[in-house]
């Protein structure tokens, strides 16, 4: 039962969960179809594509999936739909490559050393992945089995991955998806859009995915009495009422944080059918996952400057990744994922939030928009964080620097991780100091200061290196 109601929304989602591209893109095998959409260069006009309006009929028989022809008409068509809900115009062609799901390979990022153990650090924090695992792959296999399609800025084009030579699509919304993502780049540029932390990221992300998935869900409304569409594909994926997908629930949460918040977020700055608010922010996306979750906040709220010396031993260095920010900012989408991901972990059977409270209900089942509830009490008023991976060449540890904005909330907060450490084989060795069961996949030693508003938490394999780890980080 506790598995029960997340499966159902999963089962719900996974058909549209698509996106920009991840770090890298790769396929392999066999070439690829490629369809090439023609923009005409003088005739057009909004709502209109290489010869197709966005509320005409089109001769395809997706019954046995839509061969090269149809595909460029289905796509065509739904440019011009795109359009016509989005008010922008598509300034090129788009192409669109058809990849079998056997052929993608999500990820492709960096695996030098120093980045494996500083993104293992991040994930073994959050309590998602353990130190004993992989924490790039297991992202790149929930990616692998959830992702729908994606666009390529690089590339400038879109990827629908299929397990057809000939794909149904999925009642286009995963298109239209795609197609926003095309659109924005042509206008937006996506490629400027590089941030350095996972809170940048989501921060960013809200507004472009919350902006595709806003169009997405406004097309797909129109199908039926309006538009006719194509028809719902049957695929391995859930869609089709079968078994839901084998993901890691946690990293879900994490990952479908834009999805969910986002399109309430570029709501908020419509003002009906004028989008104009939503391009202008563009130039300036939102900084944190805060200002997605709270959209009020967009344009004023900016994460705290944490300030974080390193005071460790001398047999513990910093973890600095090349190329990379050598710190982390986790953000409150990923502290919620944190404490979600006990309602469904396979360690411990009981949860540290209620699924009612994380869950946005709706009726009998989960809201499909909006399914998620980032706003938990546990995390409300987090203003700022600041992670340092370190190393004894062998061993990984961290010190992670938390601030709120009051300290009542600091102290909420704590009283939460505490009931977080114990969810996870954690037990009392003193004021402050934890040990975590050698069985549990967070096996360590951990030490929670707090002083006013700012939480400090540090982690080493023993309790004898906590002192060595933490310094005077206090």
């Amino acid at each position: 039962m506790r598995r029960a109601v997340l499966f159902v929304a999963i089962t719900l989602l996974l058909a549209g969960c698509s996106g920009v591209a991840p770090t890298a893109e790769s396929g392999g095998g066999e070439n690829p179809v490629t369809d090439v959409v023609d923009t005409p260069e003088s005739t057009d006009r909004l709502g209109w594509e290489n010869g197709y309006w966005y509320n005409d009929s089109i001769e395809v028989n997706a019954s046995d999936g839509l061969n090269a022809t149809e595909r460029e008409r289905a796509v065509s068509r739904a440019m011009a739909r795109v359009e016509q809900i989005r008010g922008l115009e598509f300034r090129e062609r788009v192409n669109v490559t058809v990849l079998s799901r056997e052929n993608y390979t999500a990820g492709g990022a960096d695996r030098n050393v120093s980045f494996q153990r500083f993104d293992n650090a991040k994930f073994e924090a959050l309590f998602l992945v353990g130190g004993g695992e992989d924490s790039l792959a297991e992202q790149g296999q929930n990616r692998n089995r959830t992702i729908g399609g994606f666009y390529s800025p690089a590339r400038g084009d879109i990827v629908i991955v299929s397990d057809a030579d000939n794909p149904q699509f999925d009642g286009e919304g995963t298109l239209a998806h795609e197609l926003v993502h095309a659109l924005q780049d042509q206008h937006f540029n996506l490629s400027n859009a590089a941030v350095s932390t996972r809170d940048a990221y989501n921060g960013r992300n809200g507004l472009i995915e919350g902006d595709a998935r806003s169009v997405e869900l406004a097309y797909l409304d129109r199908c039926g009495e309006q538009w006719e569409c194509l028809p719902e594909a049957q695929s391995d994926q859930g869609a089709s009422g079968g078994d839901a997908p084998s993901v890691h629930l946690g990293l879900y949460v994490l990952e479908y944080f834009p999805y969910s918040d986002g399109p309430g977020f570029v709501s908020a700055l419509r003002d009906g059918q004028d989008w104009s608010a939503v391009n202008g922010a563009f130039e300036q996306p939102p900084s944190s996952s805060t200002a997605v979750i709270y959209p009020d906040r967009y344009g004023t709220f900016e994460p705290r400057d944490v300030r974080l010396a390193d005071r460790t031993g001398a047999d513990w260095e910093r973890v600095r990744p090349a190329g990379r920010a050598d710190y982390a900012r986790m953000g409150q989408s990923a502290l919620v994922a944190m404490f979600a991901y006990t309602l469904y972990d396979d360690y411990n059977r009981t949860g540290v939030v209620d699924a009612r409270t994380f869950l946005n209900l709706e009726g009998a089942g989960v809201n499909s928009t909006d399914p998620f509830n980032y706003d938990l009490p546990a995390v409300r008023g987090w203003t700022g964080d600041r992670l340092h991976v370190y190393t004894d060449g062998k061993e990984t540890a961290y010190v992670w620097r938390l601030t709120w904005d009051s300290p009542a909330a600091a102290q909420r907060f704590v009283a939460n991780y505490e009931a977080l450490l114990a969810h996870w084989g954690g037990t009392a060795q003193g004021e402050g100091v934890w040990r975590i069961a050698g069985d549990s996949p967070f096996s360590s030693a951990t030490e929670v200061h707090v002083s006013g508003d700012t939480v400090t938490i540090t982690s080493a394999p023993t309790t004898a290196d906590l002192e060595s780890v933490r310094g005077g980080n206090r």
